[in-house]
């Protein structure tokens, strides 16, 4: 279960760093609004995962599922760049998450 936590916490670390970049610091309601339950959900989660998981694998997993995300919604949603080098670095911090959870 700590790790499903994980893993949904670290897709709402995307959400509220997608809604901070889109509420134009904090003046738009509903982004700085959608960043602040994000924020508390996603923090929420990593803490109640890491009661059970070690703090390094743990946090190292939550940054690297919330920065990939990220990065796969500013490509697909935002309009930046998505050229093979990028996302083949995306699928590198994949690799990377998933094998510190398979070798955990």
């Amino acid at each position: 279960m700590a790790w499903l936590v994980l893993v949904v916490s670290g897709l709402f670390e995307s959400v509220w760093a997608v809604a901070l970049s889109r509420s134009a610091n904090f003046t738009r309601l509903v982004p700085t609004t959608v960043f602040v339950v994000g924020l508390v959900i996603s923090m929420a989660g990593l803490g109640y995962a890491l009661r059970s998981i070690p703090v390094g694998t743990g946090y190292a997993v939550w940054v690297g599922i919330g920065a990939a995300g990220t990065a796969l919604a500013g490509m697909l949603f935002l309009g930046e760049p998505a050229g093979w080098l990028r996302l083949l670095s995306l699928l590198l911090v994949v690799a990377g998450v998933i094998g510190l959870k398979l070798f955990h």
